[in-house]
Formats: structure tokens, sequence, C-alpha cells
């Protein structure tokens, strides 16, 4: 009976849209209306990167997009309580590296593939079935339980989860991006097709020439020949379908260094592919994780080893991924050959389970896999010699040494990201640094949250993963700034420009927490461990530090709460790798004098916890605005500090460093070019009779006697 009425509520929920409640009607088994209760009030899953639309006329529409912001669960889940409540529903599970595996309920027994399909991940509680691609919360899991096992059922519909309402904009789109990928690929060539000459010139350009065509075939590889791109497939669900495309191009820069531009479809955002994942057979137990698809066709082609690729490299590992790895028992990440891959794998080993994880550590003898196999290299040897990610408390020299060797080669590196719009802070920071504590301050009014949104603005477009904590001023506003920012002019001006810079903007890894006022510091921090695993950020803005506080405790000291507070980030910012940087208004000072370390609201525990001190001075003037500069009164990594003056451009929101010297502005001449050689000529020969003019009255002085005063009394005396 209850299939019925299942099969009945299903149907209301994919006829339902912008209604939130079902007609009463719909649902008669009180046991299905939690369930349906809970799937309509949850957002639908409208693609990345949509804000808004152009309709089929041409005009402009507006669309709500419900993943404008970062959704966190609202209780977070631990993994005790998750094996807690599969005992008490008696449900088997067996406990993996980073998820629990569970038979599936959304497969019949009979139909079943493996006996646990079904991957609930540790840290989040999402879920996932492999052979449905179903998915969802830890809630909507409880909720299919609770109605399947009161029904003595022993399968649910996988439709009840899969059947969102979509308007008719998503179809539209998903039906787009599904046809360019079509279009893609049946367009594209494989390599093998072309004439042997074009394909070696092919694999010239891209610098593949020891990766075989036999490798290139077997990995499905094309050539997209309108702009000359590498196609990559991306082959995934139950029956192994095209899901996208990635398309990669190759440039020659001016330094002769191949430089390469990737695109996916669907946005990057959505595209989750791990490159040679059909290849891997179900018994394989070990699988090499490299970052790039090249790098994983010279493992495959060197080694014989499984191997895959992440769909976008190091700056993140996706958590819906990892129950594609849970099968293997050791993974040896190759991520790359320079510090930022060195950071990232042990980053990701801490997501995939770090006691079977081995790191490949970068080096000279140690290259990228393209690059070593290019070089002759025996790649079974490299990675036989990854060491592994599991260490002790306690470590001897011996251990560091390697590390330590590293960061001496690599010292460009090891100093962090460099900013691209402020030189003298490289010249000063040397760069932006994981695992480091930043507080930043300034008088009240002078531009604290513009200008740290354009710092962190720089480092974002170069691929540092952001999460703003806005607890003063709304979301939309500080994107407003940011976007300003962004596109270096006011669009309120320039409207029709404004879906140009929105669809760029929309690329950046950028999140905002949805707080406002005052925050219990535990929430602030489940929020920012949870973005820290999703999303992989790399660095944290918290503005600001007072406001998030609050005035509400008054019998509490707040000097000790706001200890307490820094303390945490303190924790935070070195036990996830993560960059905070962290806002504090200053103390009321007087307007005429500078701000110092010690004008920090509660300064002792912030100065000694920070590893960089930045203070924006602003001198009052009385005519014009104020005179801005920043200055580094702390840097932990090499004690460097100092300060230089800064420029605030109204128009794009932006800070600039003024150039050094004064440029006299030359005059554009609007006259004839015989004109202009008439004046050149006239004024060379004047400046010839001006230079006469001087030697002969130098030789006159020569011969008429000077007059000197004495020193003794002034008068004049003759000196021949």
């Amino acid at each position: 009976m209850w299939k019925g009425l299942l099969l009945r509520s299903s149907t209301c929920l994919l006829q339902v849209g912008a209604p939130r409640f079902l007609p009463q009607g719909c649902l008669t088994s009180p046991f299905l209306r939690p369930l349906a209760k809970r799937l309509l009030h949850r957002p639908f899953p409208i693609p990345w990167g949509t804000g808004y639309f152009l309709t089929h006329t041409g005009t402009r529409g507006y669309k709500k997009d419900t993943k404008s912001t970062l959704e966190f669960p609202v209780t977070p889940v631990t993994v005790t309580d998750i094996k807690q409540y599969l005992r008490s529903k008696d449900i088997p599970f067996h406990d993996g590296y980073s998820c629990l595996h569970i038979p599936s309920i959304f497969v019949d027994l009979s139909t079943r593939k493996e006996v646990f399909s079904l991957f609930i991940d540790k840290t989040t509680g999402q879920f996932l079935c492999k052979d449905t691609l179903v998915e969802g919360s830890w809630e909507d899991l409880q909720d299919c339980l609770e109605v399947m096992q009161k029904d003595g059922e022993e399968s649910l519909n996988p439709n009840v989860l899969l059947g969102y309402p979509e308007s008719v904009e998503e179809q539209e789109e998903r039906e787009r991006e599904l046809r360019e990928v079509q279009r893609i690929w049946s367009t594209s060539v494989p390599l093998t097709d072309l004439p042997e000459d074009e394909a070696q010139l092919i694999k010239t350009i891209f610098q593949i020439t020891k990766i075989s065509n036999a490798t290139l075939k077997k990995f499905g590889v094309r050539l997209f020949k309108p702009t000359k791109s590498l196609v990559f497939p991306w082959f995934g669900g139950p029956d192994s379908s095209l899901k996208g495309v990635k398309l990669l191009s190759a440039q020659r820069t001016e330094t002769d260094k191949v430089t390469y531009n990737e695109a996916t479809v669907p946005k990057s955002n959505s595209y989750y592919n791990l490159f040679g994942l059909p290849l891997v057979g179900r018994l394989d137990s070990e699988v090499v994780v490299t970052g790039h698809e090249f790098d994983t066709m010279a493992v495959s082609q060197a080694t014989g080893l499984p191997s895959v690729a992440l769909p976008r490299g190091v700056s993140c590992l996706p958590p819906i991924l990892l129950p594609y790895l849970e099968q293997f028992k050791r993974v040896t990440l190759w991520l790359g050959g320079d510090i930022r891959s060195w950071e990232a794998s042990k980053s990701f080993s801490r997501k995939l389970g770090i006691r079977r994880c081995s790191l490949v550590r970068p080096g000279e003898y140690r290259p990228c896999a393209v690059e070593a196999l290019a070089r002759g290299k025996n790649l079974s040897n490299i990675i036989k010699a990854s060491i592994p990610a599991a260490h002790k408390s306690i470590v001897s020299f011996k251990q560091l040494r390697e590390d330590v060797y590293g960061e001496l080669v690599n010292t460009d590196q090891v100093a962090g990201v460099k900013w691209t719009r402020f030189p003298e802070l490289n010249r000063i920071l040397k760069g932006h640094r994981k695992g480091e504590l930043t507080v930043f301050t300034g008088p009240t009014g002078s531009g604290k949250t513009t200008f740290i949104s354009e710092l962190a603005l720089d480092l974002c477009m170069q691929g540092v993963n952001t999460l703003w904590g806005s607890f003063e001023i709304n979301n939309v506003r500080l994107a407003k700034i940011m976007l300003t920012q962004f596109a270096m002019q006011r669009l309120e001006e320039n409207l029709e420009q404004y879906d140009f810079w929105a669809d760029k903007f929309e690329e950046l890894s950028l999140y905002f927490m949805t707080f406002h006022g005052q925050q219990n510091i535990k929430t602030v921090l489940d929020t920012m461990q949870h973005a820290v695993y999703l999303y992989d950020i790399n660095h944290v803005v918290i503005d600001n530090l007072q406001f998030m506080m609050g005035q509400e405790n008054l019998s509490v000291d707040k000097f000790a709460v706001q200890d307490h507070i820094i303390g945490v980030f303190r924790k935070f910012a070195t036990n996830s790798s993560c960059h905070v940087t962290l806002i504090i208004h200053p103390r009321k000072e007087e307007d005429d004098r500078e701000l110092q370390t010690a004008s920090i609201f509660g300064s002792a525990k912030a100065s000694q916890e920070a590893d960089n001190v930045l203070i924006l001075q602003e001198k009052k003037l009385v005519t014009c605005p104020g005179r801005r500069s920043l200055q580094v009164t702390k840097n932990r990594f090499d004690g460097d500090v100092g300060i230089f003056p800064l420029d605030f451009i109204k128009s794009s929101l932006t800070f600039s460093t003024p150039i050094k010297g004064k440029h006299k502005l030359r005059k554009v001449n609007t006259k004839p070019e015989n004109e202009e050689e008439d004046e050149a000529t006239a004024a060379a020969s004047k400046k010839e009779e001006v230079k006469k003019d001087k030697v002969e009255k130098v030789k006159g002085n020569t011969k008429t006697p000077r007059t000197v005063k004495s020193p003794a009394n002034g008068n004049g005396a003759i000196q021949k």
C-alpha cells in the first residue's frame, strides 16, 4: 500500500514549483509528510554561477540564486552520531577511510552491483549512492530510512530525492550544456586519426612528445580543431555516459615557456571528473592521484598503475569525489613539483585518510610526472620513494632535512602568493602564506573593509580560495564593492557590461558566510571548518572582531572574551593550514596621532598571536581627503617592517601605490612635420648661441679682480 502512496507523493513533489506547501490531499500517509516537508523546504538545485539570466525576448529578468551564499548544516553531525543511528536501525555498515559504507536503499536487492554502494561522509554526513547517483544531506537520509522501515520496505524509489522541480531557465541551461558537450565531442577527432606530422606537432606544442598515441587513445583524448585544443572526456554514472568535457589550449610566452588555459563544460563549479576513473578496475587497491591529465597519462604509461587526475588540480578536492577513492588501500598523491602542490598533498591526505596516503615530495629529481617522463626518469622508483603522510608527534632533523632543503631551494614559493596590485607589500611581507594569522586595524571610516576586500580579491584572482565573514555589512553590499574593484570601474554607469564582469566574477572561488551581527564563536568556527573541508578554503577574512562579539553579556570581561576568540582563530589557522585575516578596531586615539601596535583594542593577545600586523594609517587634512598609507609593524616570517603610501581611486574603489618620482606631462604636438623640423633647428641654434655667450662671459670674468669680504671686519678688499 505504501508504494502507491509514495508514487503519488513523488508525483506531487515533481509538480510543485514555487509553492512551499502541498495540498493536504496529496500526502495521506503520516510517515511521508515529514519527508515531503523537509524536501520542499530544501533549496532547489540551481546550477552554480546562476544569478541573472537573459530571457528569449532579449529583456533582462531577475532570478534569486539559492546558492549565492554557502549552506552549512544547522546542527553539525559527528561520525559517532551517524554510527549510533545506523546501529539503532540495524543497518550494517563498513567503516571506510573517509566514508561509512552501507547497502543502498535506492536499489532493489536483486539488482545491486555491490553490497555497500551508499557512502556517507564522516565529516559532513552527506551521502552518495554510486548506483543511482542520488545524493543529499544526513537529514534527508534519516527521513528516507524512517519512511522505508516504518512501512517495512527494503528500498525506496530514487525519484524521491532526484525529482526536484526545475524552472524553464534551469532546464534550458542544462540542455544547452548537454548539447554543447555533445557538439564539442562529436566535432573533435582522435589524435590517432590525424596525419603523423600534424599529430607530432600537436604533441610538441603541448610538450607531451613522450606520451604515446596508444596512451592518448586509451584515455580518449581528442583534438578540437577550431581552437587547437585538446579535449579530455568525463565519463560517469552507472551507464558511463558522457557528462562533460575539458578543453585545454596552450600558448608560448615571451620567455619561451608554455602556459595552459582550461575551460570546462559544464562550468568548473559543477565539473566533478576524476579523469582516468573508468579505466580503474574494481579489484585495484592502489592508485596514483595527480593534479593534471598529462601526469595521469604519464604515470599510467610508465608504471601501469591505476591513476586519476583531480578536476581542478591542486586548488580543490571536492568531497563528492571521495566515495570513488574509497576502494583503494594505498593512495599516492603526486600533484606536481612545486611547494604549492606539496601543501595541497598534505591537505588532501587529511580528507582521504592520512594512514593510507603517501606523498611524492617535490624537488629537482622529482618533478611532475609528465616532466619526469620527458627527462627519462624512472617513475616507478619515484612512487616507491614516496613518504607516508602519517607522522609521529616527535620528529628528528633527519625527517625534516629534505623539507628544510626544499624551503631553501624554493625561497620564492615558500614566501607565499604574491599580490599583483600591491608590489610594496610583497617587498615587506614577501607574500601570503597558509597557516598564518594577520591582524589588520585602522581608524574608523578610513576604508578598512574596502582595502581588505581588494587585498583578498587580489589573492582570490590568483587561485586562493577565500571565505568572507562580514558581520558588519551585508553580503550584497560587500559583493558589489568587490565586483567594482574586480571590474576597475563603476558598473552602475556601464550596466551593459554587468553580465560580462559578473560571469567572470562567478568563476572565482569566493564564498560568503551568511552571519550578520553577534554570533557564537563555536558556530562561526564550525562554519569555517566546514568550508575548509568542503571547498578547500585557504583564506578566511573576519570583519570585524568587535562587531562579531556584540555587547549583550556585559557581566563577562570583554578583554577575556576577545583573548579567547583570538586564541581560537590562531589555533584554527595552524591546524587547518588556512590563513586568517582578522580586522580589529583600534582604541580611541587623538586625530593627529598615528596608530601603533599598542593602539589595537586589547592589543596584548592580538599582537602576540598574530604573525602579521597591518595598520591603515590616515593623516587628517582640512582642505582635502586624508592621506592614507599602509604600515607593517610585525612580520614573523622574516622580520621586515615598513610603511608605504596608498592612493584611493574612488571610481573603482581601489587602492594603489603611488609611482615614485614626478613625471611631467608631455604636450601633444599637432603641427606639420616640416614646421616641427624648422622649430627644432631654430631651438638647436639658439641653444648653441647661449652656450657661446656663457663661455665668453666666463673668459671675461677671469681678467677682472674679485672683491672678497674679510672675515674680520666685513670690508671688501681687492684680491688679485
